[in-house]
């Protein structure tokens, strides 16, 4: 995984990079060290680049299907999971790259695509940024939906600012926070589908002796959208 993350980042700095660099930095305003800060990268276009790129360090085919960077098709073909995505390492709290997020750069679907659960990671039972978060002397953990909001959290300064992984909060994720905070401050997204998982994250929280409060942004749907609109203070 650690090596995939590698070979995601050095295509973002390389010409097949150029649709995620547009993105990251043009789109989402993310600065060149954010980008490193959080080993963002890209997944090329191509069903083998990344197969290739790891046969060469000396991975096979098999080590690539055990942390789901490839799937095995019903007629026996294995080709890379993530193609032409702009890719979010998942890194545990030792340090270590366990698995990956893609976001698509066009209109195709899944919008995002997460790595499967393996050996190595179990979706509900990590949380995205919690590595850097726990060094936060900022007394309080903010929850967002997706790594985005995370992301453009920790650059305007706020890095207690953590996501759960692809799915709604779960008890696991509740009792992990519990480990590092005693504060969280819910930021879902304001649509209805953010609404009700505030709604159910709030008792599961409140179960571990954290206290619980909700953000309610006027003007904008996330943190993202309004970092970018009203700025860090006004957030603050």
């Amino acid at each position: 995984n650690k090596e995939a993350a590698r070979y995601f980042h050095s295509v973002l700095h390389s010409p097949a990079g150029q649709a995620g660099v547009a993105y990251l930095l043009g789109k989402r305003k993310l600065s060149k060290a954010t980008v490193t800060r959080f080993g963002l990268g890209m997944a090329p276009e191509g069903w083998d680049k990344l197969i290739t790129a790891m046969a060469a360090k000396g991975y096979d085919k098999s080590d690539l299907l055990d942390v789901g960077l490839v799937v095995k098709s019903k007629e026996g073909r294995v080709y890379d999971r993530f193609r032409n995505r702009v890719m979010f390492p998942i890194i545990d709290l030792r340090g270590d790259v366990i698995g990956f997020g893609g976001r698509v750069l066009d209109d195709s679907t899944p919008k995002y695509l997460n790595s499967p659960d393996t050996p190595v990671y179990n979706k509900s039972r990590n949380v995205f940024a919690l590595n850097i978060a726990k060094k936060s002397r900022a007394g309080r953990v903010i929850l967002t939906e997706g790594y985005m909001d995370t992301i453009s959290l920790h650059q305007a300064g706020f890095d207690g600012a953590v996501a759960s992984l692809g799915t709604s909060l779960t008890e696991e994720h509740a009792n992990i926070l519990a480990k590092y905070t005693d504060q969280v401050v819910l930021t879902y997204d304001g649509d209805e589908a953010g609404q009700n998982a505030t709604r159910r994250a709030i008792p599961m929280l409140e179960k571990t002796g954290i206290q619980v409060k909700v953000l309610r942004m006027q003007g904008a749907k996330d943190p993202d959208e309004f970092l970018k609109k009203y700025g860090a203070d006004r957030f603050s």
